[in-house]
């Protein structure tokens, strides 16, 4: 599996903060210059007749073999709307919807794989609020977990609906645990470190030959958004300010990743191994190659092993838990893909239709999941028969289905506050962070700046 659409795809979600910072600027300022003030709740537009002829045209990134799997999701609407023509433009990113939109000239549904760019949809009106239409249809929106229903909306406004989901777990080499003496997969943060030294290997030089766990942040899956759950963590707090500095899991996580890393001997040591470490998403990945005997991934990961390493002896369990959050056990973070209305639709009925299709659907979610290897998002999908899951996959299936999801908030700035964060771990991890409260104090003086700035107009 693994195609290059594939690997440009979770790019485009987890490690590409440059790319999406472009495209919420794009959005601010579509706001800015008025071009997409807030449209209200209005009326919900009348579905199609089964007779009428007409075109939905649907943007998304999606490409190659990606591409055919989730045009023939969409398809499916043409067995109770034999009439309709769905135009499916892959290779089309925020950018190019934003601007779409900004002229006049958008496509019936928009799909995103970037969620954070919601509250910058949803605030400027971007977005049909969705709420007539679920009102009308007498839509159960309670069928879909609770995080992944907030990152599908922003301030009480759903403005789109989730088409699947990537959840995040713990992924460890079986034969390495075996080899060390460990029975089972960590479940504290405490478990955790002291597995990382067990299975961690020493070249005679010092050098680290083989490692536990890698604290590097940002790198592979170790992105601020990932860990903040197993902590907890929060980004925003009630007040709608940055609480890096208030919310006591930022300081336990800092800390956690500063005594991994003095273990390891320090920075220097630390990245000389991660430069030693393939790509992310080739079958040089340090996990797929015996490196790292744990790592912290999505779902996904498990259709790259099939397809590079498939003797790799691995096994998936949820994330482990600050000690003092047992009860938290079995949580994982969720994002994932988003389908939406955009503001002057031409056919807004028959688009609501097809965005019922693909994420409300039992068959046509769950083919979607095998084809593309990735959650579907319905409690009844996930129990479905038909679903392909393997025990490493299914790991994340119970995640999803746990009631202990965690997401990202949707904010009118983007993921800017995401970076920040991960920024703010590069000085922290390096040694440049003198002080640590000091240090997170200016990481929520820089986001509330920007959500200022954002209030204001900016």
């Amino acid at each position: 599996m693994a195609p290059t659409t594939r690997i440009r795809r979770i790019a485009r979600r987890r490690g590409s903060l440059l790319l999406s910072a472009a495209a919420a600027a794009t959005l601010l300022a579509t706001a800015a210059c008025g071009a997409a003030a807030p449209s209200g709740s209005g009326d919900a537009a009348a579905p199609p007749n089964k007779d009428d002829k007409l075109t939905l045209t649907v943007y998304s990134k999606f490409t190659d073999r990606e591409y055919g799997v989730v045009t023939a999701a969409l398809n499916k609407l043409k067995a109770k709307y034999p009439n309709i023509t769905i135009n499916h433009e892959g290779n089309q990113d925020d950018d190019k919807l934003t601007q779409s939109i900004r002229g006049g000239n958008p496509p019936d549904v928009a799909i995103s794989f970037y969620t954070d760019n919601l509250g910058a949809w949803c605030s400027t009106g971007s977005f049909t609020d969705l709420k007539p239409y679920l009102d009308r249809d007498k839509i159960d929106v309670n069928q879909i977990p609770q995080a992944v229903r907030d990152y599908t909306s922003y301030q009480g406004k759903r403005c789109a609906m989730p088409m699947l989901a990537d959840v995040y777990g713990l992924y460890y080499n079986k034969d390495m645990f075996a080899a060390h003496g460990i029975s089972s997969p960590p479940k504290t943060t405490t478990e955790l470190f002291e597995d990382a030294k067990k299975l961690t290997e020493f070249n005679p030089d010092g050098s680290i030959k083989t490692m536990g766990f890698i604290p590097a942040m940002p790198f592979y899956a170790n992105q601020a958004q990932y860990w903040a759950p197993n902590f907890g963590a929060q980004f925003i707090g009630p007040d709608g300010k940055s609480s890096i500095s208030s919310s006591p899991g930022w300081k336990a996580m800092f800390e956690f990743q500063k005594k991994l890393i003095d273990f390891y001997g320090g920075h220097d040591k630390v990245e000389k191994f991660k430069a030693g470490l393939g790509d992310e998403y080739s079958a040089d990945n340090g996990f797929q190659k015996g490196k790292l005997a744990m790592m912290y991934d999505g779902e996904f990961r498990t259709a790259f092993i099939k397809d590079q390493t498939p003797t790799l002896n691995y096994a998936t369990a949820p994330a482990p838990v600050l000690d003092s959050m047992a009860d938290h056990y079995g949580a994982g973070f969720a994002t994932g893909t988003i389908i939406a209305i955009p503001k002057g639709a031409k056919n807004p009925g028959a688009a609501w239709e097809l965005i019922k299709q693909v994420t409300l659907d039992t068959d046509t979610l769950v083919d979607m999941a095998n084809g593309l290897k990735n959650v579907p998002s319905t409690t009844a999908s996930l129990s479905s028969p038909k679903l392909d899951a393997p025990p490493q996959f299914k790991t994340f299936l119970d995640i999803y289905g746990s009631g202990k999801l965690v997401a990202n908030p949707s904010t009118p700035i983007g993921d800017a506050f995401l970076k920040a964060v991960n920024d703010f771990a590069e000085k922290w991890q390096a040694g440049s962070v003198p002080d640590l409260d000091a240090g997170l104090k200016q990481v929520d003086a820089q986001v509330n700046d920007e959500l200022a700035q954002k209030g204001a107009g900016g």
